[in-house]
Formats: structure tokens, C-alpha cells, sequence
């Protein structure tokens, strides 16, 4: 059976390292004959949080009008949930951070979702621990979220350095094994 798989592409730099990783997981993932929606979030406006709880005493809805509405809606109709991030000071990007506490007003819908995350750095391996933590901090907050997998894309800076990389390998049969 076919999965609904969203790709949360936070890189701000289309094309860079992160990026192509998630063009990879998505080829394997559409080759395994499930239906694949990456979103670049840099390119989407989303606000930050501003914590005003407008949303628990409005259904759900945001009192800020953005692209968030319409992604939140498309993260709680996922079967699997991609978060993909560059490392920035040894965390994930402002952008997916945005996104993800953005979420808060529906953070209940979101739930039973499999989780893959991607994320790279111009470090060693270890640079990569604590953006998964940040990673799996959201999914803990999930109801009934399953972590399937990890990609670490690291010791890549230049955009393009990833290609010879054997993450990339590693993203495509990732994606793939998605059924």
C-alpha cells in the first residue's frame, strides 16, 4: 500500500547539501510507488510562534496568516514525516524551528507518523548528535510517532559535496524501503 510521505526540507540554501539528500530520499521513496510531496520551507512564509494561544481557544486556527496553515494540514495527513536540516550551531535550522513550533496548533492531529530525519554538517559525525536530539524532541510530542531512520550527511560544507558522499546511497534505499 501506497504511503503519503512529506519531505521537510528546512536548508535555507535550495540545492545545498540537505537539500539533495532529500531529492534523493524522495526518487527512492516515488520508486517504492509511494506518493512524495517535498516542501522547501525556506521558500514558504512561516512566522514565528508567538505563543498567544489564539489557536487553543479557536479550533486550531492561527491568528497568524501564512503558508503554515496549509503545511500543518498536509503534516497531519502524512503517513511519514521527513525533517531535514544543514546543522546550525549544533542544532537545526530557524526555519524548520519555526515551522515545528509552529505546529502547536494542532499538535494533536499530528500523530501515528513514521519519522526519517536528514541532516548534515561540515563536522565530523558528531556534530550531527544534537540536531537529531531537536529532531526527536519534536517526535516525542507526537502521539504514536515511530523513528525509522537517520541519514548523517556530515564532513560536507561546499554545496554539492554530499554527492560523493555515501549518504546519498543511503537516502535513496531509505527512501525506498518506505511501503
Amino acid at each position: 500500500m501506497s504511503k503519503k510521505v512529506l519531505i521537510l526540507s528546512g536548508s535555507p540554501r535550495i540545492g545545498g547539501n540537505s537539500d539533495i539528500l532529500c531529492d534523493e530520499f524522495k526518487k527512492g521513496a516515488l520508486e517504492a510507488g509511494n506518493s512524495v510531496e517535498k516542501i522547501n520551507v525556506a521558500k514558504m512564509k512561516i512566522d514565528y510562534c508567538r505563543g498567544c494561544y489564539y489557536c487553543a481557544k479557536n479550533g486550531g486556527i492561527c491568528a497568524i496568516k501564512d503558508d503554515m496553515a496549509q503545511i500543518l494540514q498536509k503534516m497531519i495527513d502524512a503517513d511519514v514525516i521527513v525533517l531535514s536540516s544543514p546543522v546550525y550551531f549544533y542544532s537545526i535550522d530557524a526555519q524548520l524551528k519555526a515551522l515545528i513550533d509552529r505546529t502547536v496548533a494542532r499538535w494533536t492531529e499530528v500523530k501515528n507518523k513514521d519519522f526519517y530525519y536528514i541532516a548534515t554538517c561540515a563536522d565530523g559525525i558528531e556534530g550531527l548528535n544534537r540536531t537529531i536530539e531537536c529532531f526527536r524532541g519534536y517526535a516525542d510530542c507526537v502521539q504514536g510517532a515511530k523513528e525509522c531512520g537517520i541519514i548523517y550527511g556530515h564532513s560536507v560544507y561546499e554545496k554539492g559535496e554530499i554527492l560523493d558522499k555515501p549518504a546519498m546511497k543511503e537516502a535513496y534505499e531509505m527512501g525506498k524501503s518506505i511501503k
